[in-house]
């Protein structure tokens, strides 16, 4: 699913260059789960960010499901990010605007994927079904969460970019996301690469990967 292989990224300063990424190697087969851990500034959330076009390396290759994303132009790779990622944020990024309803249908809409069926079931088994006419500034943190996580997997994406997706709640609350994220996962045939700063929360996923001054550790198995 996803081949990353020799990444480099800088970034400039009134310094000169400051390196990010050195020399980043990593895959994650289709269907499979990968914890990518690491202290603050270490690189993870730039990772994600190259993976999900947001931004370009310097140096070496993303392939993602089929397609070298260094060669795509910047409306291919809004398509990529349209159809073939979900991405969940720390902070929500719900649309202020939109209902739940909304909300969750959003990105699938984007995709061509909406599936009112598939929403529905989302929405039931997220616990979701007697808020989808409020606003986001009417739910609790967990609630906005789960909100973020039916949005991500409304469209059945390819793969599922996730940065610190349980940061903002109680220990609870984030373990009642994270089990519905990986049981819902599972069911779509999702790839799921996570940032996250919890072992704890790490341990739960396939594999598990550290990221030091811009490096990778060695590969701990999470699970059989």
């Amino acid at each position: 699913m996803l081949t990353i292989t020799d990444l480099h990224k800088s970034y400039p300063t009134p310094q000169g260059p400051l390196p990010v990424l050195r020399g980043v190697d990593l895959s994650l087969a289709r269907g499979a789960s990968l914890a990518l851990m690491g202290e603050s500034g270490s690189g993870k959330s730039t990772l994600l960010h190259l993976v999900a076009g947001l931004d370009r390396p310097d140096q070496g290759h993303i392939q993602a499901a089929g397609q070298a994303l260094s060669s795509l132009n910047e409306g291919a790779l809004a398509a990529w990010r349209r159809e073939g990622i979900g991405l969940i944020f720390q902070q929500f990024n719900l649309i202020a605007s939109l209902t739940v309803a909304d909300n969750l249908a959003f990105q699938a809409r984007l995709a061509g994927r909406h599936d009112p069926r598939w929403q529905t079931e989302l929405a039931e088994r997220l616990g979701l079904a007697a808020l989808l006419e409020r606003y986001p500034e009417q739910l609790s943190g967990g609630q906005q969460q789960r909100v973020a996580l039916g949005r991500a997997l409304a469209s059945r994406p390819p793969l599922l970019l996730a940065d610190e997706p349980t940061g903002n709640l109680d220990e609870a609350s984030g373990d009642q996301a994270l089990a519905l994220l990986l049981e819902l996962v599972a069911e779509t045939g999702s790839s799921l690469l996570m940032v996250t700063h919890s072992a704890r929360i790490a341990s739960h996923l396939d594999r598990t990967l550290q990221l030091e001054r811009g490096r990778l550790g060695g590969a701990a198995v999470a699970r059989p």
